[in-house]
């Protein structure tokens, strides 16, 4: 499957809901969001379809966000369903880690093979004044919940904020000379109506590997070996984990793109920040097949995003697409 740039695109990134037991700064209005009707969500059933229709194409990976995909009822559920499918070759799960712990061994019983988890702070009450709820989230207890799973790589997302959370790149750097974690710093891409966050809040990833190298020299690195996306990897001398930064702010990488995004309501989105998607949910429900409809999305799939020149997409909030 290429689009009409000639780029592959094997990876499925599906949002299972557009709600959140967080409200994150950067991700979601405090007041919430006007939720999808639930009619309007796609069912297990008809997410499984879609997949089963686009495997044969080469769709080979496949990540499951949200919103918050842990909230969704029965989840493990999917993933069984999902690892069913012929030439889907991995699973991955976005998640604030909150449910991690009583979630992990079941979902990788399920199949699930790693885990990407967020977290902005390594301080209890930081937690909360970003996530705007007291849900009692440990980030170390959640990925070494997963770890014990077998859950692996392990990729811990923190979007840095200055003034709000950059003091702790640090420490989050130096979880890395201890476990066998992926920790990624993430530019904050302000975003829809999140406009308390500026480009003023924007740490350059050049800026945070500056800090990051007071803990010890960087050595560039592969990174992990599954799911290497458009991470720029480093390591300690020594360490088991690696330090990675996403740079959509400062470094776009559209010209290595190979994903297209499945939206809770059924929407096929082919750019994260571009206004681009094709309806896939109600011909799924006629019972008509969607490789034409596939074929048309990627033909018309965008060279690039303009979040530099803050458009995006109509997005009110990452929430909406899971990231």
């Amino acid at each position: 499957m290429r689009d009409q740039f000639g780029r592959s695109i094997e990876y499925l990134r599906i949002s299972v809901t557009d709600r959140c037991n967080f409200r994150c700064q950067y991700c979601m209005p405090v007041e919430g969001l006007p939720w999808l009707p639930k009619q309007e969500i796609l069912r297990y059933e008809e997410i499984v379809e879609v997949v089963r229709q686009l495997a044969p194409l080469g769709l080979r990976r496949l990540r499951i966000t949200g919103g918050e995909p842990t909230i969704r009822p029965d989840l493990v559920t999917l993933v069984a369903q999902l690892k069913a499918i012929d030439g889907v070759e991995d699973i991955a799960l976005s998640t604030n880690g909150v449910k991690l712990p009583a979630m992990a061994q079941e979902l990788a019983r399920a199949g699930l093979d790693r885990v990407n988890i967020s977290a902005d702070s390594l301080r209890p009450e930081r937690v909360v004044e970003i996530a705007r709820r007291d849900l009692g989230f440990d980030l170390v207890t959640a990925a070494l919940a997963a770890q014990e799973a077998g859950l692996a790589p392990i990729k811990i997302n923190m979007v840095v904020m200055r003034g709000i959370n950059d003091d702790e790149v640090v420490e989050f750097a130096a979880l890395t000379r201890q476990y066998p974690w992926h920790v990624r710093f993430i530019e904050l891409m302000p975003v829809g109506e999140l406009r308390e966050l500026t480009w003023d809040h924007v740490v350059p990833s050049a800026e945070i590997l500056a800090r990051v190298r007071t803990l010890g020299a960087l050595h560039a690195d592969a990174g992990p070996a599954r799911g290497n996306g458009p991470a720029v990897y480093h390591r300690f001398d020594g360490a088991p984990g690696t330090v990675g930064v996403i740079t959509p702010m400062t470094h776009t990488y559209c010209s290595t793109c190979n994903r297209v995004r499945l939206t809770a309501d059924g929407r096929l989105r082919t750019c994260l920040f571009g206004d681009h998607e094709v309806p896939l949910r109600d011909a799924l429900r006629r019972g008509e097949p969607l490789r034409p409809l596939f074929e048309k999305a990627l033909a018309e799939k965008p060279k690039e995003h303009a979040l530099l020149q803050m458009q995006v997409g109509g997005l009110r909030a990452l929430s909406q697409v899971g990231g």
